[in-house]
């Protein structure tokens, strides 16, 4: 047999604030939740695109605050009791609720309580609330006048350190200058790097190689 079994094993991200690498196109962003004190009504949406860092980002406020993390999907063990315990909350992917009415429901009465409790509240989203089909107007209302912390597009810079990242969190050591082969081909987005890696992981493994310039190019090809 010329390849191996491959055994699907998840890769242990990292998520302190020393392996967050900050560039121009994620810096205000950083700031932005580093200033969390000053946000009004207690509250902000961290926005960007999948894959960009949003929870990265998150994981280092909460490490810093001790905020408890939540998906949007599972608020409803939160709201049946109460926020006595909790200073500081993230509930992540809140656009997945859009166009759920009692999910929505869910989320503007967690809103309120956060805010009537004075627990800081950090969402994420893929969507900038104004742009999010949501149903429930007094939800939007909310949303729409929350503090909006936004991550730009991955830059040069922070493309590299995120296929760096993804690398390393799969215990791989890549050559640099097959990083910089892969930034001048691959599809400019935080998504595509972490699919790539996760592909030459896969083909590493079951062709028992190294990961070279040659493999990334027959990936990069099959990828288009």
């Amino acid at each position: 047999m010329s390849e191996q079994l491959i055994f699907d094993l998840p890769a242990r991200s990292a998520f302190g604030r020393d392996d967050f690498f900050v560039s121009p196109a994620n810096a205000l962003a950083l700031q932005g939740v580093d200033n969390w004190r000053d946000w009004p009504l207690g509250r902000a949406v961290l926005v960007g695109a999948a894959g960009c860092g949003k929870t990265h980002l998150a994981h280092v406020w909460q490490s810093e605050t001790g905020a408890r993390v939540i998906d949007a999907k599972n608020m409803s063990a939160l709201l049946s009791g109460d926020f006595a315990n909790i200073a500081c909350l993230v509930v992540e992917d809140i656009d997945r609720l859009a166009g759920q009415i009692e999910a929505e429901r869910a989320l503007f009465h967690l809103v309120n309580m956060a805010q009537a409790q004075d627990v800081h509240l950090l969402m994420t989203s893929a969507t900038a609330p104004a742009r999010l089909d949501i149903g429930l107007a007094d939800l939007k209302s909310r949303l729409e006048a929350t503090q909006l912390v936004a991550m730009e597009a991955p830059d040069d810079a922070l493309l590299s350190a995120l296929l760096i990242k993804q690398f390393s969190d799969r215990q791989l050591l890549v050559n640099p200058a097959v990083i910089t082969y892969m930034l001048g081909r691959m599809e400019r987005s935080a998504r595509s790097a972490q699919a790539l890696v996760s592909v030459l992981d896969r083909q590493a493994l079951a062709q028992k190689r190294a990961i070279t310039r040659a493999m990334a190019g027959e990936v990069l090809d099959k990828l288009g």
